[in-house]
């Protein structure tokens, strides 16, 4: 996926995806099953998700996480099929250290890696972005399935009609995504030696953009979906967590349901779960929180610092830019525990001038996901 497709500039694709409905190619991202009676055991001592109550074809966010000190490896997306299968999407600038972190975490707990584990290589995934998403997709899917049942955190295996006539294999679609607007993740998965990659998920990306037609639907680059998820308040591996950021640091806590803050038994739960009580009620807490801030004048990068309004140091800057929604500038960063509540004025050192910042609550963009209720 480029920085920005040729047909519209990163400002202009922000707003289309906000406004019609974008196709990023996200077949970057590596796609994992695990099965069979051990896998819910291993996704329970790697990451804080309770598969107990993880319902068929739901899917939630959650983290691999370091033994002892619960710092995050990788975020992820960790979706129940049926039965004991799951469906893992991890990020691609982690596929060397996450491989070798599974596979020693699996070692590690007497697990047959090759029995329970598989990473699926010859795979595509798009993202259907925007409030035209539905409209689109509905317009493809094979057979009777009912878009307006499917929210947010739910998956289904469909067919799609192809430019030509002809259907796709079945394909997993996730309703969700990584903008904050609606939309659906096509996961493409070809058994070995079974189909041609490129062919498949080319036809797939055309029979989309032929159905939409270019008033509807466009193909974006790397340069909106980060403006688009910096604007929905999420994080990129890398930049806004690393292997030192616990989940309570991150402003993740809700990754751990109730039933595993009581029972742990998670990686790092001795060191996550002592976080979850500030200090002044009697707990550990944090010594800093992700926050979002507003920013006065230039941008605020990452590496950027935040200042007290009396000058001390008080954190740093991790992912920034202008938003094209709101016009103004956002960004989001870590800052001293106790200085984080929404409304506290700080400053950031912009190219050595301090510019003015206001901590503020994310999303910056309110989220359009379809869910109940």
């Amino acid at each position: 996926m480029p920085v920005q497709y040729s047909s519209l500039s990163v400002g202009d694709s922000h707003h289309f995806t906000r406004t019609k409905a974008s196709l990023f190619d996200v077949s970057h991202m590596v796609q994992h099953t695990f099965s069979g009676p051990a896998a819910a055991e291993a996704l329970e001592r790697m990451t804080p998700v309770d598969t107990g109550a993880l319902g068929e074809m739901q899917s939630r966010l959650s983290a691999l996480l370091w033994p002892g000190t619960g710092g995050i490896v990788d975020d992820l997306m960790v979706t129940r099929l049926q039965g004991d299968n799951f469906y893992v999407v991890s990020n691609a600038a982690c596929r060397d250290k996450d491989l070798q972190f599974i596979g020693e975490q699996l070692q590690g707990m007497g697990i047959s890696a090759k029995d329970v584990w598989k990473v699926e290589e010859n795979v595509g995934l798009l993202a259907l972005q925007g409030p035209e998403s539905e409209g689109i997709l509905r317009n493809l899917i094979e057979g009777s399935i009912d878009l307006g049942n499917v929210y947010f955190g739910t998956s289904f295996y469909a067919q799609l009609r192809l430019a030509d006539g002809s259907k796709t294999r079945d394909l997993l679609i996730s309703r969700g995504g990584y903008t904050g607007e609606d939309g659906f993740e096509i996961s493409l998965i070809i058994p070995d030696g079974k189909g041609n990659l490129v062919q498949e998920v080319s036809a797939l990306a055309e029979a989309l953009l032929e159905a939409a037609g270019p008033e509807r639907l466009q193909l974006a680059g790397l340069g909106a979906r980060d403006s688009l998820r910096l604007e929905a308040g999420m994080c990129l591996y890398g930049h806004d967590l690393d292997d030192s950021t616990t989940p309570v640091e991150a402003g993740l806590s809700w990754i751990i349901s109730p039933d595993r803050r009581k029972a742990g038994g998670f990686n790092g739960a001795e060191e996550i779960l002592p976080q979850l009580t500030p200090k002044s009620k009697g707990g550990k807490g944090v010594q800093r929180r992700r926050v979002g801030l507003t920013v006065s004048g230039a941008p605020a990068r990452e590496g950027v610092e935040i200042h007290s309004k009396e000058g001390e140091k008080i954190g740093v800057i991790t992912s920034g830019s202008p938003s094209p929604t709101l016009g103004k500038n956002i960004a989001m960063g870590y800052i001293k525990d106790g200085l984080h509540k929404a409304g506290t004025e700080v400053d950031v050192l912009v190219r050595g001038k301090k510019r003015a910042a206001v901590v503020t609550k994310m999303p910056f963009v309110p989220a359009q996901y379809y869910k109940t209720g």
